[in-house]
């Protein structure tokens, strides 16, 4: 296998995009964290579909990160990403610097509301603004056609979506569904921290989220639903549940029961471990 070229500065990615776009290609880019999986690669062969190539990069964004979260303990293996990336076909790897990316004097944020408010955004509340600051600059840097991202992370989504309408950045956002597990799990980097144990509970996460989703679906009040659900999920050994709520699928806005599009958000910790998860819940038509 050839080895996947490596951007290290905003001129190197500039120039390689470039080269594509002269040959007259189009151009997907897939933001990421590291520490792939099949997720992350999932999200590479959506953008091939979309797009002639495939930019992805790997930054591990230190400003949505809270000083107690995980920054410096989150899994980091960029020779095992290139790898990765190069057998699905991706075209250049961007993996800049933390300096690269904010230099010294550094000084401007995003300030954002709408489907950033509540969910995530009430539990982790600087995370939303560094989302949105990495992934204007990740656009304006590789300037591509297309920005391809998880569902898992349905909220940050929405975001992003908002962001890019609102600034008039001329970019198609795309949601590619949530990769699971056999059991159902959402597939995700942090799932490495769980214990065996814990993996195993991890299951009734998805197993719940499933059946709260098709028993709202038929249009009764949320309230019991949830609660019930919730209930199931601490019995499961869930150790606090942040939320889990039922929102429209597009503003984010609560609903109390479903009769147009949705989405079934929930954020729930087994030990150390804060996974999130998220189902589509589409009224049941009588």
């Amino acid at each position: 296998m050839v080895a996947l070229p490596i951007a290290r500065s905003v001129a190197e990615l500039r120039a390689g995009v470039a080269a594509w776009r002269q040959a007259g290609a189009s151009i997907a880019l897939v933001p990421t964290m590291g520490a792939l999986h099949e997720g992350h690669l999932a999200l590479v062969r959506r953008g091939l579909e979309l797009a002639d190539r495939v930019v992805a990069s790997v930054f591990v964004n230190p400003t949505q990160f809270a000083p107690q979260e995980d920054f410096d303990r989150y899994p980091r293996d960029e020779a095992g990403d290139a790898g990765k990336l190069a057998s699905v076909g991706c075209g250049l790897l961007y993996a800049p610097t933390v300096g690269e990316m904010y230099p010294e004097g550094f000084c401007t944020a995003i300030t954002l509301g709408g489907p950033a408010e509540g969910l995530c955004g009430a539990f982790r509340p600087q995370m939303f603004g560094g989302v949105a600051l990495v992934v204007t600059k990740l656009l304006l840097q590789a300037q591509p056609d297309f920005a391809i991202f998880g569902e898992k992370d349905y909220q940050q989504l929405q975001v992003i979506r908002r962001l890019t309408r609102d600034l008039d950045i001329p970019v198609r956002v795309v949601g590619v569904p949530t990769v699971r597990e056999a059991d159902g799990l959402a597939m995700s980097s942090r799932n490495k921290y769980l214990t065996a144990e814990e993996r195993a509970d991890a299951s009734e996460l998805y197993r719940t989220l499933s059946e709260t989703a098709a028993a709202l679906a038929e249009g009764a009040p949320a309230g019991a639903i949830l609660e019930r659900a919730m209930a199931k999920l601490a019995a499961a050994r869930f150790s606090k549940i942040d939320y889990l709520e039922l929102r429209d699928a597009e503003t984010l806005l609560p609903l109390q029961r479903v009769s147009r599009p949705a989405r079934l958000l929930v954020a729930a910790w087994l030990g150390a471990v804060r996974l999130i998860d998220n189902l589509p819940v589409e009224p049941v038509l009588g």
